[in-house]
């Protein structure tokens, strides 16, 4: 009886997502938590817990303004727990009172990074904490360089919490209320953000991967990118041609537009074009007010924020490795063959199948918060698109249509978020299941006509 009403990893994963969004939104509505001393509406409270939970950036009051000093720092929490994820900082906490995992546990870590192996998570567990504690202390060093000299010893707070956020990919910021838009022609800011923001949407994986592979280098002269596994050579590369093709296509776009940086330097063009092409890989900072993009520029940003970053990272979206398995196995099907190849290496069947569902999950989430949130509300289709992508993506961007939603729209975003970031989650978990034997009956099949 035990076992068959025992939770599921996958149940586990969705309860604990669950848990820290209400744990947050309960603390978010206490009078503390807010500037003024009065408390929030708990659906803003629920909102904002969902949004740092999920680090997507998607906030219906200004952050900056509306929450206090303890409220930012339940805000930062949250973003930090949803980064790294629920289940990643509960085992940590346990290894940090030396309980040795379990099965369950190691099982939970398997499937929240959709490792291949359980040898050694508990070791891979303490590198991600400590790869990410890193980079976040570096960030921040980086970012009082600037905004110490701006704000004083707030300064520090501050530059704590932009890199926190940016490196889990959340976009929330406590400098102001357009984002970053006033630190556009601030190379460090932009520098520093970019970098933090590929670094965490990368994945964790292809850190000790790339570190391996130099060691390897060094030891044995073997060419770098050759000893990396197949998964990071798809990562690497899928996140180098999208970087590079978006930021040239924003150039492009927005080389004339008055409204970006159609007015600025050369230089600040391409670094605006950069960033934009950064931010719309789910981390929701915004160098340029949204809604000032042009619609060519917008639609770019619609399919960067639906591909998102790379698994096992702080990144939403689809993942560039599915979006690069999918393309791969179009272009095999197109020539002729039966298999997708990537890096002279056959694609298992089941990681396409993995794919195609991961794609279509994402899609039917989108279409029908689109559906849904045009339905309650009177704005243009396009703004609606971009924040039903955002939300599923988990990116953050808006063209300004957060703060105006209503009830049913801030429910049906909320709903949107939380499906974008333990989806893809959880239908990984349920396909990487053991398949049934072979040998068991099967249905007899068809041939029919597709495409």
């Amino acid at each position: 009886m035990k076992k068959k009403n025992a939770l599921s990893t996958t149940q586990t994963i969705m309860l604990a997502f669950l848990a820290a969004i209400a744990g947050g939104s309960l603390l978010l509505a206490l009078p503390i938590s807010a500037a003024d001393g009065s408390a929030v509406a708990y659906i803003d409270a629920l909102f904002t817990a969902t949004t740092s939970v999920c680090v997507t950036g998607l906030v219906t009051l200004p952050t900056v303004s509306t929450w206090s000093v303890f409220g930012q720092a339940v805000i930062l929490l949250l973003i930090q727990i949803g980064g790294l994820g629920v289940v990643t900082v509960m085992l940590f906490v346990m290894l940090s009172i030396h309980r040795r995992l379990g099965l369950g546990e190691r099982m939970l870590i398997q499937e929240a990074f959709n490792l291949n192996t359980m040898a050694g998570l508990a070791a891979f567990t303490k590198k991600v904490l400590a790869g990410t504690l890193i980079a976040e202390a570096a960030g921040a060093l980086l970012y009082m360089t600037v905004f110490v000299p701006a704000y004083g010893a707030r300064g520090v707070w501050i530059s704590v919490f932009n890199a926190v956020s940016a490196f889990c990919n959340a976009g929330i910021d406590i400098i102001s209320e357009n984002s970053l838009c006033d630190y556009a022609a601030v190379p460090t800011v932009t520098a520093v953000t970019s970098v933090l923001i590929i670094l965490g949407g990368i994945g964790f994986v292809v850190w000790w991967d790339v570190l391996n592979a130099l060691k390897n280098y060094r030891a044995k002269r073997r060419r770098c990118f050759a000893g990396l596994t197949l998964h990071s050579k798809i990562a690497l590369s899928s996140t180098a041609i999208l970087l590079l093709a978006g930021t040239l296509l924003f150039f492009l776009f927005e080389y004339d537009n008055p409204a970006t940086f159609g007015d600025a330097p050369l230089a600040q063009k391409l670094s605006g074009a950069f960033f934009q092409s950064v931010t719309t890989r789910t981390a929701g900072f915004a160098m340029v007010p949204q809604q000032n993009l042009t619609d060519e520029s917008a639609l770019i940003s619609l399919l960067l924020m639906f591909i998102g970053g790379s698994p096992t990272g702080t990144a939403g979206g689809i993942k560039t490795v599915t979006a690069a398995v999918l393309f791969a196995s179009a272009v095999s099907t197109i020539r002729g063959g039966k298999d997708a190849v990537m890096f002279q290496r056959t694609v298992l069947k089941s990681s396409v199948s993995k794919a195609v569902a991961v794609v279509s999950f994402s899609f039917l989430v989108t279409f029908l918060s689109t559906l849904l949130l045009k339905t309650v509300t009177d704005a243009e289709l396009l703004d609606v698109l971009y924040e039903t992508v955002s939300a599923t993506g988990t990116v953050g961007l808006s063209r300004n249509l957060t703060s105006t939603l209503n009830l049913p729209g801030k429910l049906i975003i909320i709903g949107a978020m939380y499906a974008g970031r333990v989806g893809p989650i959880s239908l990984f978990i349920a396909l990487n299941r053991k398949s049934r034997p072979d040998n068991i009956v099967k249905e007899p099949s068809e041939q029919i006509s597709v495409g």
